[in-house]
């Protein structure tokens, strides 16, 4: 799911031009299908159009369903906070890039699906606090429901990077630097790990 570019009123695929996520994952799996659709808005509208345009492609086509990834980024990731607030259980893990949290997290955590969250700590749109609440809140979700500190480990990971991370790769910006999470063998290698 991409950021501003991939509003509808940008144009026939921007969000493809603009951000390297679905051609980057293709080198995970290069069997994979990559679904990146041109939003409505970043809200309860995208969101229930990702479930049906997901829903269709998994009724539609031989797909394992135990190897379904999602991405979100900026704009992108609150419409997929919604989406994995109303139906997590349709993924296998979930990667949250440069965003804030605008969906339910006790249906997250009931369905336990793994999800990765990166930030820049000085983040110019949305800054790192989003991110953290809603890995603090997601946290004591699961520990509420007895799980220990290794298995919440195994759940979600918080990765607040330094400016540092953004400038030693040529970036300046922390936000439009949360595409630097495409590239990253760690950060992608978590997700298709899964």
């Amino acid at each position: 799911m991409p950021g501003y570019e991939g509003l509808y009123f940008q144009g026939v695929a921007q969000n493809l031009k603009s951000e390297a996520f679905g051609f980057e994952a293709q080198k995970y799996n290069d069997k994979m299908i990559i679904v990146a659709p041109q939003l409505s808005d970043w809200g309860e509208t995208s969101a229930n159009q990702t479930i049906a345009l997901l829903e269709y492609f998994l009724d539609s086509y031989n797909i394992d369903r135990e190897k379904v990834y999602a991405n979100g980024y900026s704009g992108g990731g609150e419409t997929m906070s919604i989406v994995m607030g109303k139906r997590p259980e349709l993924f296998t893990a979930y990667l949250h890039v440069s965003s804030q949290w605008d969906g339910e997290l006790e249906t997250l955590a009931d369905s336990r699906t793994p999800m990765y969250i990166f930030v820049g700590e000085n983040d110019e749109y949305y800054g790192s606090e989003p991110s953290q609440q809603a890995y603090d809140r997601l946290t004591e979700i699961y520990r509420s429901k007895g799980l220990s500190e290794g298995e919440i480990s195994q759940l979600v990971t918080f990765d607040i990077k330094e400016h540092k991370y953004f400038t030693d790769r040529g970036v300046s910006n922390e936000h439009g630097g949360g595409g630097l999470a495409a590239y990253d063998k760690d950060i992608m290698g978590w997700l298709f790990s899964k």
